[in-house]
């Protein structure tokens, strides 16, 4: 059987824990590892800007629980977008980038998630697109010198919402240290996509894989990309995962969902367990170790 690390997004756990205890319930749940966030909210960028100490102090949970992070998830380019027409708000997504990439490297992190956005909030033009691959090339420089990986993900918009889009942007830019990070959900959604297609032509450029629901895309329908109960979608998982074991994909898989703030996130989550667990046993996929 193919071995597979399985995590949870950050944002699915109760919010008021403390890291020592959140890494604890990590474990309880079931689950290897957490994906760390640094969205778009003041509160969460401010932890690039954490000091030695609380460095130090997150680092020390994690060892006490014997925890890992395999990615730092930055979807904070969504408010500082690095194909903005706005020159001061490229400079803030390079200097987002940066400390990304430097809190990686103190908190022990490999891989960072690029949102694979030119431009979020504003209109997407020829010009953004080219801000956005000509400061990618800045962020695949910076994340090199350091030893960390940029795993852009296929997205919720046209953009970037394939594998095959994403290999297209790896011919532009050039690096072992640029890969992708697909999202089964939103792979599945865009009718243009085959996903089965999509992931036996990428498997190369594929280095952690995120498992979510999501509703298709119509004419009539613009598609449903978060907080889809997991079975209630459109995405054949069976298939997917029947698919990655065949192509002997050995990354991780992150649960991702958005229950911080639900009444009981805790049933929420072991319920989202419990689903892939009846699937990995299907498809032959054993659970690393916890």
């Amino acid at each position: 059987m193919t071995t597979n690390a399985l995590g949870i997004y950050e944002k699915a756990l109760p919010q008021n824990m403390s890291w020592e205890d959140k890494f604890k319930l990590v474990h309880n749940l079931g689950y290897n590892f957490l994906e760390f966030s640094i969205d778009e909210s003041n509160e969460r960028l401010s932890r690039l800007d954490w000091s030695k100490q609380e460095r130090a102090e997150f680092r020390q949970a994690m060892w006490a629980t014997n925890s890992r992070i395999n990615t730092l998830m930055l979807s904070g380019h969504r408010r500082y977008p690095l194909g903005s027409r706005d020159p001061n708000v490229r400079r803030k997504s390079l200097e987002i980038m940066q400390k990304a990439i430097d809190l990686a490297v103190d908190l022990g992190i490999s891989n960072i998630q690029l949102a694979g956005y030119d431009v979020f909030y504003e209109p997407k033009t020829p010009q953004s697109h080219e801000f956005f691959l000509e400061n990618l090339q800045k962020c695949v420089d910076m994340a090199a010198k350091k030893l960390v990986m940029l795993s852009i993900e296929t997205m919720d918009d046209p953009f970037l919402n394939s594998m095959q889009k994403i290999a297209h942007v790896k011919t532009q830019i050039k690096s072992p240290w640029l890969q992708g990070y697909p999202d089964l959900g939103n792979i599945s959604a865009w009718p243009e996509n085959d996903v089965v297609y999509d992931l036996e032509n990428n498997i190369e450029d594929i280095a952690a894989v995120h498992l979510k629901d999501a509703k298709r895309v119509t004419p009539t329908f613009k598609g449903q990309f978060k907080e889809v109960p997991f079975g209630d979608g459109d995405v054949d998982f069976e298939g997917c995962l029947k698919t990655l074991k065949r192509l002997d994909y050995s990354g991780s898989f992150t649960v991702e969902m958005w229950t911080e703030s639900a009444s009981d996130p805790i049933r929420k989550v072991r319920n989202a367990k419990a689903f892939f667990d009846a699937l990995f046993a299907k498809v032959g996929i054993e659970q690393e170790k916890i």
